[in-house]
């Protein structure tokens, strides 16, 4: 009996880590009120598509509702892997959202991801106040990205679909300082 629990356990743990979703996007906020976005070469998890309007979201991005850029416009050439981008990508916080809504990013009327193949390319920075600054900074470090979504009442309907995760590239200035400060206390106790 021990055995066939121990032989379905490890089933069970190899099913949940092949189901893990690739990382899709990475940011960074190591220069002071602004954020840069880039892509990874990692796979959609599902197909998906959307209206350019929409596009996509970063679910979880802040910790707190509506603390994020009411609309601010970047640059740079961040795109789906499918659709051209247009070099002028927008990111939104929704007034009772705790994500990051990337949009108006192709000159494509609808986008789209292909399971299996890369989902992302390129990369955006956005200026944003010190008070979004902040909150990003205060915000969590990694969460999942949902294609046809941009607020989080659209997570759960029809439109909004899983296809992957965002995360950190780049810690914090303040999360620098700590680390450089361990590693001093570190070398300190060394002597």
């Amino acid at each position: 009996m021990n055995k066939l629990a121990t032989i379905t356990g490890l089933a069970v743990a190899a099913t949940a880590m092949t189901a893990s979703a690739d990382q899709l996007l990475t940011f960074d906020l190591s220069v002071v009120d602004q954020i840069t976005i880039s892509s990874t070469s990692g796979n959609a998890s599902t197909s998906a598509n959307a209206s350019n309007f929409t596009g996509f979201y970063l679910a979880n991005f802040f910790n707190a509702a509506g603390v994020g850029p009411a609309i601010a416009d970047g640059v740079g050439d961040l795109s789906t892997a499918n659709n051209a981008s247009d070099f002028g990508p927008s990111i939104f916080n929704g007034g009772t959202s705790f994500g990051l809504n990337i949009w108006s990013f192709s000159t494509d009327l609808d986008v789209s991801v292909t399971a299996g193949a890369q989902a992302f390319s390129g990369s955006a920075t956005w200026n944003v106040t010190s008070i979004e600054y902040a909150a990003m900074l205060a915000g969590n470090i990694s969460g999942d990205i949902y294609m046809g979504a941009d607020t989080d009442d659209d997570i759960g309907g029809p439109s909004a679909i899983l296809i992957g995760t965002w995360g950190t590239a780049i810690p914090a200035p303040g999360s620098l300082a700590l680390l450089g400060l361990g590693g001093m206390v570190a070398g300190r106790r060394r002597r």
